[in-house]
Order: C-alpha cells, then structure tokens, then sequence
C-alpha cells in the first residue's frame, strides 16, 4: 500500500477529491507501527475511510494546514510521539540542540504546545471543521494538570485548544467510534460518551448526563486545584484510582462555567486486534519527499512491539495514564511474520534488533485472579511488593525469542528494551537465555536509585531486587558484557546526601555511570504531584523537592564525581573496560 497522501497530487493520484479525515502530527511523516500517526492513519484506512497526513506544518500562518482541504469529517490533531514541551526543553527549561523525530534531526520544526498551535491555525482556516485531539501531548493534559515550564496548574488541553473531542490513551478504538458515528451524522462535539474520550459541556448538559444516571466522580474544580495543594492531590488520588479500563468512573472538573468530562479508559485491545493493528501495511520508513533520514526510525527500523501496557506503576512513570496497566501481547505467529517481512527486505542485516514493549518482559503476563483484575485499584503490580494474584510466566518469552530465532534469514534476536530486573528474578531459565543469548553489548535495567525512602516514592522495588539481578547476571554474563543501570537524580524525596550514598552504592558493586536523568515531573504523573505540592499525594506527607537549578546540578554530578575520586574500581568485572 503506498503511503497515505501528504498533498493534493498525492490524492489527486488516488484519485480522491477529498480526505474524510487528516492527522495533523509534529513529528516528521513515518509510516512505522512505532509511530502513533502512522498507526491511526492505517487503521482507520483498513476501515475504509480516505485519511491524509500533514506533518510538521508551518505554524506561523494557516496555508500550510490547507494542503488537503477541509476533510469530510475531522482534523485528528496530535504533538507527536512526545509531548512538544519535552522535546525542546531540558530539566534545567534550558533549549535542546535536536529533535530525533524530525528529518535530519533539526530542532525548530514544531512549536512549543504544538497541539494548541495547529489547532489555532486550524480554526482559521477552517473555522467549523471539528478538531480531535490525540497522542500523548492530549492524553497526560486532558485534565487541570501541572506543567513544569510554566510551574504553574493549566487547564485541561482540550479547552485551552479550542478543540471538539479529546482522545486519550492509544487511540484506535476511539478514532474509529468518533469516525463512525461522524458518518452517520452525530455531531463530534456532541459524542460525550465514548470510552477513552474527553468531552466539556456546559451547566445544562452536566444536569443532561446527571439526569441520564451516569455515574460520575466529580474532581475539585480547575481553580481549585490552581490554588490549593490539598486539592491538586486530591484530584491526583482520585484520577489514580479510576484510570483502569474495568474499574475507572467517568470523572467531572469544572473549570470555569464549562466542565470537563474525562470518560473511563477505553478497553485494551484484544490479543486478535492487537495482530490487526500491527499486521497494517506498513512501509516502515519515512516519506520519499524527505532528503534526510529521521532519526528515531533509524532506532527502531529492525524492532518489533510485542506488546502494550505496564503495570509497574512507577511514579514518574507516564504509560499507567496513557497505554494503561493491562498487558496487551500479539500472538507469536503475527510477530514470526513481521520478523519474516523484516528478514525479506534487502537491507536487513541479519539481527531484530529489540522484540518488546515498554517493559520487554512483560509480553504474555497479567492478572491471574479469577476476576482477571476488572475490580483492581492498584497502581502497581509489583511494589512495594510483587502481587500473590501476578501470572508471570516468562516461558511465552521465551517461546517466541525461539519462534523469531528460527526465522530464515534472521541471524540473531536481541533485546535492547528495559527490563524489569524483580520481574526476571522470577524466572531462571529467562535469565539464562536473556544474557547468554538476547543481549548484546550491554542490558539496560532500571533501579532508578538505592535509598528506600526515595525508592518507596517513586513505587519501585527494594534495592535488594537489583543486587540480587547484578549478581545473577555477573555469573551468566560473557565477560564482554555489562550492565547499564538507568538512575534519575533530583526526584522529590531525593536529597544531595543520598546522590551520594547512590555513587557509593555505585562504587562497591562496579558499575559504570551510563544514563543519569535529571527528573522532570510529567504532566499526570504521582511523580510531578509531589514536585508541585511538596507532599506525597497518597499519605499526605512532606516531600523534600529540589527545585533550584544549581541543587540539580549537583545532585546530578555527585555521581560523576564520585568517579573521578576513583570510587569505582574493576575488580574483574569488565565493566571498566566496554564503553559504548
């Protein structure tokens, strides 16, 4: 299938007048299942509606929206695969150099609050045509939420966009129902009932949904959360506690005269939806127009997703609130004949470079209860502590590393996603295989820090877990290979002290400093909650945050300091000698 169309000769060669929906996206136009506008733009295409892309429009004037036309039922209107605010800016609001997600990597290719730019020049150009909002940059701002580059409480992007429906969450069963019901007449602005949707309304149509007997769970109100601490955690509790598909209200803020509708979760795809979506004909690279490559495919071009969803449930975590805590995998036999397609193209080398999701070893797990987790709350399955009720069996894994193994043409079958180290500990002949076969020249894990006071805030595992994983992976592991722990410095609870107890730490097991990220408290998240509050939203303790630029610096150099001080020593371990 050739590329959705990105102008009017490419519809013109379709043979279309007219596109019944376009995408608007900030990233550069690719057309590979990790990038969400490509998968909506195949889906709704397998449903038989004519979808065109705009990729990174100029945003300084309405013509360059106007390239399709006014499609036949509405503007989709997405950042990106990130949030615009976080690709130009760093933990210290200093600007980044780049953006992998534009052709050549440049940076200045889409705005800041891209999804309130495209859609003020949208509504110019196209002043009745209505706006549906979707990707991440939508998903965590769909309700009054904190944003570190204003350090200030927003009001929820959908009406600060101007916009007729927000879709949170991966999107493709809300695409299709806003899409469906479009066609036969309904108007979007009017759909307020829809799962995994945000809609607003006014005093009268809250009495309408009221006098329908919806169950409703109503937040404090936009200005009450702007203004108050105690209220911003309340309302963080609360969109905590229904963000599961199964168990999660619809929940009500007010902001000003208008109220903000934030339905229940849409449900997780099933396993044979799952093989749909990723199964599209996808051409796996970027459009023929660009003359550079587009960095971030080039991370991704011989991976494959196996799955969706994490039930970690770390704090400053965003996939709880947006791909959610049910794991959705794909069959084996749908991922053989993606690794099949793979090995067919000329320019394959022999090696799948990462088979995986956002946690590569959850593909295959889940809830084991006999409710199958349709009446859970919890935020984590795995902290403070793993779950009695937790099926995870890692032999599906392992029979589908050996599926794409046998694939002629393909070499080796690698896996460069995290890990989560306290979930592999639970099974031997995982480990086993993952080191001496799956990894290359390093495994990323993710222990984020030793204290257990700063450990407990971000709902992660005891340090106990990781020392047990080091070690396990020191005796199985090829002496070529090492290990790079991801570690963040300045999370609230965090203090100068305990960065350096981390280089301690560091120092006494050998480890190398790979990746240390300076915390930057994300829309939605528990994390970001205590970093605007200063309490934890769940207990109501204080919360030491570290706010000021210099305090995050040090914090981040403790570490690197430390090195220079020569605390880390070799002692045999090879992780002094491999550097990447």
């Amino acid at each position: 299938m050739p590329f959705p169309p990105t102008s009017r000769a490419e519809m013109g060669a379709r043979g279309w007048d007219r596109c019944d929906v376009v995408l608007v996206s900030g990233d550069a136009y690719v057309d590979h299942p990790s990038f969400g506008t490509a998968v909506i733009a195949r889906w709704l295409e397998h449903h038989g509606y004519r979808v065109g892309v705009i990729a990174q429009p100029d945003w300084r004037s309405p013509g360059g929206f106007m390239d399709l036309g006014r499609p036949r039922l509405f503007f989709g209107v997405s950042s990106g695969n990130i949030d615009s605010m976080l690709h130009h800016y760093t933990a210290n609001r200093k600007l980044r150099r780049d953006d992998p997600y534009s052709p050549g990597g440049r940076h200045g290719l889409r705005p800041n609050r891209a999804v309130i730019a495209y859609c003020n020049r949208l509504r110019q150009a196209f002043p009745d045509c209505p706006l549906v909002l979707g990707g991440i940059e939508a998903s965590l701002r769909r309700l009054a939420h904190y944003d570190f580059w204003d350090d200030a409480v927003r009001r929820s992007l959908l009406l600060d966009a101007k916009a007729d429906l927000l879709v949170y969450g991966m999107g493709e069963r809300q695409a299709l129902e806003v899409a469906r019901r479009a066609e036969a007449g309904e108007r979007i602005a009017d759909m307020d009932d829809i799962p995994g949707t945000v809609a607003s309304t006014g005093r009268k149509g809250l009495d309408g949904l009221i006098g329908k007997k919806r169950s409703l769970v109503e937040l404090p109100s936009f200005e009450e959360t702007a203004s108050s601490h105690e209220a911003f955690n309340l309302a963080a509790r609360i969109i905590s506690e229904h963000a599961r598909p199964d168990s999660g209200k619809a929940l009500v803020q007010r902001h000003g005269d208008r109220w903000v509708l934030a339905n229940p979760p849409a449900q997780p795809l099933s396993t044979e939806e799952m093989d749909e979506v990723y199964g599209l004909p996808y051409e796996r690279r970027a459009h023929p127009g660009y003359r550079e490559p587009v960095p971030a495919l080039e991370t991704v071009r011989w991976s494959i997703v196996s799955h969706r969803g994490c039930y970690g449930g770390c704090s400053f975590c965003t996939l709880y609130f947006h791909q959610g805590p049910v794991i959705q995998s794909r069959t084996i036999g749908s991922i053989v004949r993606e690794a099949e397609a793979l090995a067919s193209d000329p320019k394959f080398k022999g090696t799948i470079t990462d088979i995986g999701g956002p946690t590569a070893n959850m593909y295959g797990t889940g809830c084991g209860s006999a409710s199958g987790g349709k009446k859970c709350r919890k935020r984590s399955c795995l902290a403070p502590a793993a779950c009695p009720s937790l099926k995870a069996d890692q032999s599906p894994i392992l029979r589908l590393w050996r599926a794409v193994a046998g694939v002629p043409g393909v070499k080796r079958v690698l896996v460069a996603s995290g890990v989560r180290h306290d979930l592999a500990l639970r099974d031997r002949r995982y480990l086993e295989e993952l080191v001496q076969k799956r990894t290359g020249g390093h495994l990323k894990v993710a222990p984020e820090h030793c204290a257990p006071h700063v450990l407990k805030l971000m709902n992660k595992p005891s340090i106990e877990a990781f020392i047990e994983f080091l070690s396990v992976f020191r005796r199985l592991s090829p002496r070529e290979q090492y290990l790079v722990p991801y570690l963040i410095s300045s999370h609230p609870g965090c203090t100068r002290d305990d960065m350096d107890e981390l280089a301690r730490f560091l120092g006494r097991h050998r480890l190398r400093v790979e990746q240390v990220q300076d915390f930057i408290p994300l829309p939605m998240t528990v994390s970001a909650a205590m970093y605007h509050t200063g309490a934890d939203p769940f207990t109501g303790e204080p919360v030491f945050v570290e706010r000021s630029p210099r305090g995050k610096l040090e914090q981040r150099y403790a570490l690197s300091r430390a090195e220079e001080r020569g605390s880390w020593e070799d002692g045999g371990s090879g992780e002094r000698r491999r550097r990447p």
